[in-house]
């Protein structure tokens, strides 16, 4: 598998995480969200992804 979880650079609301949640599974971001709004650890487990997924590559 070539795909790589890494932050979205076009779908970001505070850091590109659920975008690139959504964009590496093939679904909507606003599900992804929305499941983050509905787990208890939430703001933990987004701290977390901030930290180890890494930025998409730049481009011209």
């Amino acid at each position: 598998m070539n795909n790589k979880l890494i932050k979205s650079r076009t779908d970001k609301s505070i850091s590109g995480v659920c975008g690139g949640i959504a964009e590496y599974f093939g679904i909507s971001s606003l599900g992804v969200r929305l499941i983050f709004l509905l787990l208890p650890a939430n703001i933990l487990i987004y701290i977390i992804l901030v930290n180890i997924m890494h930025d998409s590559p730049r481009t011209l």
